[in-house]
């Protein structure tokens, strides 16, 4: 099928005034078309954010974009402005509450620990995809609440110029992008801070997505709809980030576990060759699957992937088959490599042509 048959058959899919999920996600799994804005929409429905009945959008959307500048007022712009008059008069900083006071409850404590927050996503998202133009670049529609020049308050920017630096830890990937290092270690370590540390590789590719979209009028609204995706995307990944959960069926030890469960019925000698060598799925597979494979692979490749994985109903058992796919196809590799060798090719992964992956992954689902 040509391009242009394929752009064809995604508008009258998406000219139903109710869409037919299961025609659409159907025509998702093989890629979906930048062209005028489709993927950045189809996008949207995949991730449970647009309603199916198109006759709902204007007024959903609306509600949802007066949503999101209610959060910008209660989260960054009156604790800024409570901020900027702290201090200023002699109540405000008081033997109960004040700059140095441990208790929990202070407004003081909660303001430096939000400050260390900051601080880290400031860090994470300077060092999304630093080679890329688009990344290094102003905003096209930046939010004008925020820089609106009559706010008299304290900005993000000052408080993140305000808060102590601290070392981190980084690493060389994405030919030779860095990025943040999530290797977990022996016992999977503490993922605590997992929701901070690397979500910037998950809202990148979303946030391109929609912030590249032709259309201006869905463009303009970019960050707010990137925000209730990236909260959709996360709350059905949340279990991944839950430390309590990480032993239980709904947990991440059990999904790394999972990738070895299915490479040990579909590849027993593969399986045998890792447990050999004692390479346990944690040393690799946490980073592939809580980041969604967005580490592994540039930008326009992510994406590819991101459209087989939204239009799957099952959309992170799709990935357990990805990551499976990815062992079986460099299996020659893994036979012949020792420890150090194969723990280069899982950390570094060789294979850069998507397509194959994902068609392997089709392959070992119907074989399923």
């Amino acid at each position: 099928m040509s391009s242009i048959e394929k752009i064809q058959e995604f508008k009258v899919a998406l000219a139903e005034e109710k869409i037919n999920l299961k025609t659409l996600r159907e025509l998702c799994f093989n890629g979906i078309p930048f062209e005028g804005g489709i993927r950045a929409l189809c996008w949207k429905i995949l991730l449970n954010y647009l309603p199916v009945d198109q006759t709902q959008w204007e007024s959903f959307l609306k509600k949802q974009r007066e949503v999101y500048s209610q959060f910008l007022k209660e989260m960054i712009i009156q604790p800024g402005i409570a901020k900027a008059n702290l201090g200023l008069s002699r109540e405000d900083v008081t033997m109960e509450d004040h700059p140095l006071n441990p208790n929990p409850d202070s407004r003081w404590n909660t303001y430096f620990k939000d400050n260390e927050i900051l601080l880290q996503i400031d860090k994470d998202v300077r060092r999304l995809y630093p080679d890329m133009a688009f990344f290094q670049r102003p905003t096209e529609y930046p939010c004008q609440l925020i820089l609106d020049p009559q706010n008299d308050y304290e900005t993000l920017r000052r408080r993140v110029e305000q808060t102590t630096l601290k070392s981190q830890t980084v690493n060389c990937n994405r030919s030779g992008v860095t990025n943040v290092s999530l290797h977990p270690g022996n016992d999977c370590g503490s993922l605590d801070n997992i929701w901070t540390n690397g979500m910037n590789e998950i809202v990148g590719p979303i946030y391109y997505t929609f912030a590249t979209d032709p259309n201006s009028e869905w463009k303009e609204h970019a960050e707010a709809d990137t925000f209730f995706c990236f909260t959709n995307l996360m709350s059905e990944n949340r279990d991944n980030f839950i430390k309590s959960l990480d032993d239980s069926q709904c947990g991440i030890t059990y999904k790394m576990e999972s990738v070895y469960s299915m490479l040990k019925d579909k590849d027993m000698e593969l399986y045998l060759k890792l447990e050999e060598q004692n390479i346990k799925p944690q040393y690799f597979t946490f980073r592939w699957l809580t980041l969604l494979l967005s580490q592994e692979f540039l930008l326009p490749d992510v994406i590819r992937i991101w459209d087989t994985l939204f239009s799957d109903q099952d959309r992170f058992h799709f990935l357990i088959l990805v990551c499976c796919a990815m062992l079986i196809l460099i299996r020659d590799n893994l036979l012949a490599g020792d420890f150090t060798v194969n723990m280069r090719l899982l950390q570094d992964y060789p294979i850069s042509d998507v397509h194959t992956i994902l068609t392997k992954a089709k392959e070992l689902q119907d074989t399923s």
